[in-house]
């Protein structure tokens, strides 16, 4: 492990990464003004911003048969073309509907993009470095979701709401362009002949991997998604602008961006469920304290408390699922991986949607932050059943 450095990877496995995220992150602000440029209703309109994490979540089962049937270098450029031919779709279509097909489209590509980057990742760097690697792939794709909006309202001062789709387009480009210059050390690596089984033996060999680490997965991504929905949602009910909740967005987004190497170098150090445990129970605890403020300093203490927490999440559920994953059946597990985890992302709205219909804003952020809490002890009772450092050990003392 002395031999390997990071750096050795850093263009080809996390240059792409950063630029996919700068062109998404300067479109997602823009896909609601879109929508009601082209007539849609307000209703619509909001829904479509979702569109992109549905086909994320769509394409996740999908993702992982590609990247085996083509390879994950492959998978990346069709991932990284067709984002681009759907950003480009997006600019110049002329009904909300074909505009939601772009969206969709869009994200059935970042799930292969996303996918096929952690793929490689696991697969070239050491099981020793494995937590600060994803953890890293995790945090250059906020910071180009953190840049990509400042880029994309810049396009759009200059050329309006086409310029921030072409900034989308240029950052799919220019990932494509990385993909096909960078070259990708795998020799640093033992790599394995992928197996070809169908997705559905390999979710049901590894249920039991699915049922219980998996489903503590599924609960930081609802914890994710809820925390996302609650704080604009809390701040509007306490009579917030949107420029407020903004800042709030800017401040907690900056505090993430900080914490994502020191995540993994400490999940790496001394194990999975130090960083598994806190991020989540920070992320219950702020959902359980956020009916309890009333002004924006509220607001944003209570942001700052659970941005620490997820900063240091970053790159967690794609660590537990390189750690469980099977090496000859990478590609299709982590397909199932993602799945649980992107279920999560679209389940938190829902439930808090759910929640308000029959309840005040507070109960949802109660109910929320009461399961993330039980979802705390949960992870507590499983991540380190797969941890390497407790896994790998016992071995090596049997086979001595």
């Amino acid at each position: 492990m002395a031999e390997f450095s990071l750096w050795r990877i850093a263009v080809p496995a996390f240059g792409p990464t950063v630029l996919n995220a700068v062109g998404q992150g300067a479109v997602l602000p823009v896909v609601a003004l879109s929508a009601l440029d082209l007539g849609a209703s307000v209703g619509f309109a909001a829904f479509l911003v979702g569109v992109l994490g549905i086909g994320q979540f769509a394409g996740s089962l999908p993702a992982g048969a590609l990247v085996v049937r083509i390879g994950e270098r492959r998978a990346l450029l069709v991932a990284a073309l067709v984002s681009m031919v759907a950003w480009t779709a997006a600019m110049l279509i002329r009904t909300p509907w074909l505009l939601g097909l772009a969206l969709l489209v869009a994200g059935l590509a970042g799930a292969v993009f996303s996918l096929a980057r952690q793929s490689y990742v696991t697969e070239v760097v050491p099981v020793g470095l494995r937590a600060r690697a994803l953890s890293t792939l995790g945090g250059v794709s906020r910071i180009g979701l953190f840049v990509g909006p400042f880029l994309g309202a810049l396009a759009g001062h200059l050329w309006g709401i086409c310029g921030a789709y072409g900034v989308g387009i240029v950052g799919s480009a220019a990932a494509a362009i990385v993909l096909l210059t960078a070259g990708e050390p795998r020799e640093l690596s033992d790599p394995v002949q992928p197996e070809h089984q169908p997705i559905k033996k390999v979710l049901w060999d590894h249920r039991r991997t699915f049922l219980t680490l998996g489903a503590g997965v599924f609960v930081i991504a609802v914890a994710r998604a809820a925390r996302t929905s609650l704080i604009p949602l809390w701040g509007e009910h306490l009579g917030l602008s949107a420029t407020d909740t903004s800042i709030i967005f800017g401040i907690t987004n900056g505090i993430e961006m900080l914490l994502f190497y020191p995540a993994g170098l400490v999940m790496d150090r001394l194990g999975r469920v130090w960083i598994a445990v806190p991020s989540t129970l920070l992320l219950g605890l702020g959902m359980l304290a956020l009916p309890l403020s009333t002004a924006m300093i509220g607001v944003v203490a209570v942001g700052i408390f659970m941005a620490i927490g997820n900063g240091l999440g970053s790159g967690i559920v794609k660590t537990l699922g390189a750690d469980a994953s099977p090496p000859t059946l990478r590609a299709q597990f982590l397909g199932g991986w993602t799945f649980c985890a992107e279920f999560g992302s679209v389940i938190g709205p829902i439930l808090i949607s759910a929640i308000t219909f029959i309840a005040p804003l507070a109960a949802a952020s109660l109910a929320l932050g009461a399961l993330t809490i039980t979802g705390t002890a949960w992870l507590a009772r499983w991540v380190p059943h797969y941890d390497p450092r407790r896994t790998v050990e016992p071995q090596r003392v049997a086979a001595g």
